[in-house]
């Protein structure tokens, strides 16, 4: 099977039914396409791509390749020091021959060759960076003052387009981020910063993931971290819930009181039915002042129990008077 892979070149016809004959044609036609595509693949997003083609270096091109050459033999094993470089698994090397991009994109991770004097490379980092917006005083659409700082989590996703696009691709990116949360947080109400920070994290992320693809970053999250409010808007805000609070607790103390009457109706219209219960209500409550240790206890008698009394007190002195 591996034999069959390999084809020379020149007149070769395949016997006639071979399984392979459709397989081989296929795979020769869309070898050079293939190729074609990962060229290109880097460069359709570099600014000035369509001037960038595949012409020879030119014969002052070839010339300083043939020095470099002739300079890296002539100082073995030294030159091995400058001409193998090493990128970490997280980084990347740009590579640019005599002012052009070489052609494949970044090299890494690992080990790559360049040659002294015609080749410099510039390596890029692709772990995820924090950026720290410091607090941005912004007037909101109802004409309120405040101070909002945020979070911007971001990373390199091609190391090419950030070199060859921008001249800092991190700056850039920071100092968009500063702008993009003034602009989005101006077309907002006070309630809506404070109530909906998820929907305004969102749109501040998807509108710098799309500004800065052209520089080769992803902008992964954005976080809203603090939003300070004038002392003047604390202080009103707060008489106002304050307010909202008071006139809440009033209302349920009226309904208290609404409820409580009616029941003390129902329990006068049951005690007017029994006297009896009149006077055990009058013992509870006794009891109840008598063990909280007062010192002194008013007990008031109801007017019917003295006129009981009165009438027996008036029976016991009307007979003597009979009787003489």
């Amino acid at each position: 099977m591996h034999n069959n892979q390999v084809e020379p070149e020149g007149d070769f016809s395949p016997p006639v039914g071979s399984p392979h004959t459709s397989v081989q044609i296929v795979s020769q036609q869309h070898k050079p396409v293939a190729a074609t595509s990962s060229r290109s693949d880097y460069r359709h997003s570099i600014i000035g791509a369509e001037e960038i083609t595949d012409v020879e270096i030119g014969v002052c091109g070839w010339i300083l390749t043939v020095i470099s050459w002739i300079i890296v033999f002539c100082t073995l094993p030294f030159s091995l020091c400058v001409c193998f470089k090493v990128v970490q698994e997280y980084e990347r090397a740009v590579i640019f021959r005599l002012g052009r991009l070489l052609s494949g994109g970044a090299k890494g991770p690992g080990i790559f060759f360049i040659l002294p004097c015609i080749e410099t490379y510039t390596k890029v980092d692709l772990r995820s960076s924090v950026f720290d917006i410091p607090p941005q005083e912004i007037l909101t659409r109802d004409s309120v003052t405040v101070s909002v700082d945020a979070v911007v989590y971001y990373r390199v996703s091609n190391a090419t387009v950030s070199i060859a696009n921008v001249e800092n691709a991190h700056h850039s990116t920071r100092l968009l981020a500063q702008t993009t949360l003034r602009n989005i947080l101006g077309t907002r109400l006070l309630h809506e910063i404070l109530s909906d920070r998820e929907n305004i994290q969102a749109s501040m992320q998807s509108s710098l993931d799309e500004a800065t693809d052209e520089w080769g970053i992803k902008v992964e999250r954005v976080e809203i971290k603090d939003v300070r409010l004038p002392v003047q808007l604390q202080r009103a805000m707060a008489a106002e819930a304050e307010a909202a609070r008071e006139a809440r607790a009033k209302v349920i103390a009226a309904e208290g009181e609404h409820k409580a009457s009616r029941a003390l109706r129902e329990a006068s219209e049951i005690i007017g039915n029994s006297p009896a219960a009149l006077q055990l209500r009058y013992l509870q409550t006794l009891n109840t002042i008598s063990a909280e240790k007062n010192s002194t206890i008013v007990f008031p008698l109801p007017i019917d129990l003295l006129t009981y009394f009165m009438r027996a007190r008036g029976g016991a002195d009307s007979e003597p008077s009979a009787a003489k």
